[in-house]
């Protein structure tokens, strides 16, 4: 696998929904996979993410574990050779991955990589 998305959830359905469409269109093509790590929400991100994203592996957590330790939880099971650690209030652009892997594969010794960010 050449991609792994880990997104973080705290109560925040709506963006998170946004969010996956985005990180959806962006692997189109690409060997990946996406983890959403929920923080014992106590909206309906769980419901939506069965319902409406039914590939995508979410791990829903029985307690707010906090940032770190979520992100933690979602690495953990990641497969994916590149990792990409996702706050659910992104909306990725449909290029963006390819982007990155293809400048990543072409570097020696890399260790982290950032894109613009544009708010």
């Amino acid at each position: 696998m050449k991609l792994s998305v880990v997104i973080l959830n705290y109560n925040v359905r709506y963006f998170l929904e946004i969010c996956l469409k985005s990180v959806e269109a962006a692997i189109k093509g690409i060997d990946a996979e996406i983890i959403v790590v929920d923080n014992n929400s106590s909206d309906d991100s769980c419901k939506m993410v069965s319902e409406l994203f039914p590939a995508v592996n979410l791990i829903s957590n029985k307690e707010n574990s906090g940032f770190s330790k979520g992100n933690n939880i979602g690495v953990d099971q990641a497969q994916g050779e590149y990792l990409c650690i996702l706050n659910p209030d992104t909306i990725v652009a449909e290029d963006t991955f390819l982007k990155l892997i293809n400048f990543s594969e072409k570097q020696n010794n890399l260790g982290a990589v950032g894109c613009q960010l544009i708010d």
